[in-house]
């Protein structure tokens, strides 16, 4: 097996390589990105060319099949089988894009013991005649990200029955700065006795990093960030409107996890992720079927077939339905998690190819099940669509529905770092400076 992994890896990597005396010069690839969404079912690989206005443009698409022993629960467990489907949407996408010099990347990263919250910190100031400098800001917003690892350490460490687990922080977002109770976009300048800070940090085991650079090291890839999926996800429907207000509940279904994120005035709140999927749906059928999983995710997706008997469509209902009220279980203890001032937002927006089964909307849209949490009206649910998506623009026709989310997210968050890496371009804003201590 493991000789069989190394011929396909060496004869997809000799594909791209081939390509190159072919397609060089084609395309600027020096103002292109990679993201790269390694899924549970499939790995999807999107190459986009940044430009001046800060605007991306998707010109390669890639798709490549996991087997089932590739991923477990949104993180990677086979990284040669992992490496070798990468290589294979690299291929793929890099082919349509007419490039294949770009090494660029952000990777997503997903799994019940990534962690995401917005941690508040209020810091009383010795002297506060003295107007605030950007020393300050950079100061307090430190001891923040210190507060907010302590917090991520001990869960995953109370989750884990006391062990002690080696973390990192992955993604951090300004979500508010206040004097005396007052907001301010800039606090620069500022008089004031205390300064409220609320950050959302994300945290992920370095198990999981090192399994993600690995695969990265091994794709001769740079990786230019790794982003907690569900974060990708916010960055893509917020964009870069400082004014931006959006309050919604996102959740992306993929094959293996749902990760779910909070939106309350454009900022992300906190983010949470459990261990079912997609596949979860499927083993559920293969089971109670006593058929293999193949055969049940056929019948999974032809659930709504004509040409299926009654009888049959039953059966795979009453099996579907036992799994479906353990996620929506899932739904329900993600969301009291979170930390809401007044309602949960009642705006739901789905990704994720998980989400594409019809029973699990129609349970969303049509059951109580949102009865025993804070929202204000019953939700209302649907797919995030990608022109939806701000900034980024689909050149290739690939790029259709809710399923390419999460990597477009990935996109975005990459024009994220590669700005803040920039100094050419970096103003003097509060945002800028932020973005660069903030820069992991």
């Amino acid at each position: 097996m493991l000789q069989y992994k190394t011929i396909m890896l060496d004869k997809l990597k000799a594909l791209r390589q081939n390509k190159e005396g072919k397609t060089k010069g084609s395309q600027d690839s020096q103002k292109c990105l990679i993201a790269l969404d390694i899924g549970t079912e499939y790995v999807k690989a999107l190459v986009g060319r940044v430009h001046e206005d800060d605007k991306i443009e998707i010109i390669g698409v890639g798709r490549a099949h996991q087997e089932l022993t590739d991923m477990q629960a949104g993180a990677i467990s086979d990284i040669g089988r992992v490496v070798a489907n990468c290589d294979q949407a690299l291929a793929e996408a890099e082919d349509m894009a007419g490039v294949n010099n770009v090494r660029t990347t952000t990777i997503g990263i997903a799994g019940e013991l990534v962690k995401g919250t917005t941690t508040t910190v209020r810091v009383s100031r010795k002297d506060h005649e003295k107007e605030m400098d950007m020393e300050e800001v950079e100061r307090i917003v430190g001891l923040v990200q210190e507060r907010a690892l302590d917090r991520a350490k001990k869960q995953l460490s109370t989750e884990l029955g006391g062990k002690d687990v080696e973390i990192r922080l992955v993604n951090s977002a300004l979500v508010g700065i206040e004097i005396d109770d007052y907001q301010v976009s800039n606090p620069v300048g500022f008089k004031g006795k205390t300064v409220t800070v609320r950050l959302y940090t994300a945290f992920a085991p370095m198990i999981h990093i090192g399994a993600i650079e690995r695969v990265a090291k091994e794709l001769d890839l740079e990786l230019l960030a790794v982003a907690a999926e569900p974060f990708a996800v916010a960055r893509s429907v917020i964009g870069n409107d400082p004014s931006g207000n959006m309050n919604a509940i996102l959740m992306d279904t993929g094959g293996g996890t749902t990760d779910i994120a909070v939106l309350q005035d454009g900022g992300v709140q906190g983010t949470s992720m459990f261990g079912i999927g997609g596949r979860a749906f499927t083993k559920s059928i293969a089971k109670d079927l006593s058929i293999d999983f193949a055969q049940a995710e056929e019948l999974k997706t032809h659930i709504t077939s004509s040409a299926m008997s009654a009888m049959k469509k039953s059966t795979i209902q009453k099996s579907l339905q036992k799994t479906l009220n353990v996620w929506l279980g899932g739904v329900e203890l993600a969301l009291e998690s979170f930390p809401v001032d007044d309602h949960l937002p009642h705006r739901m927006l789905l990704c994720g190819g998980g989400s594409s089964l019809e029973m699990l909307m129609d349970q969303l849209e049509q059951s109580h099940w949102y009865k025993q949490l804070p929202f204000a009206k019953k939700p209302s649910v649907q797919h995030i669509s990608p022109d939806q998506v701000v900034g980024i623009v689909d050149r290739t026709g690939k790029v259709n529905d809710h399923t390419y989310i999460t990597a477009m997210g990935l996109l975005r968050v990459g024009l994220d770092t590669m700005f803040t890496q920039d100094q050419s371009r970096t103003q003097a804003g509060l945002k800028e400076r932020i973005n660069r201590i903030l820069s992991v």
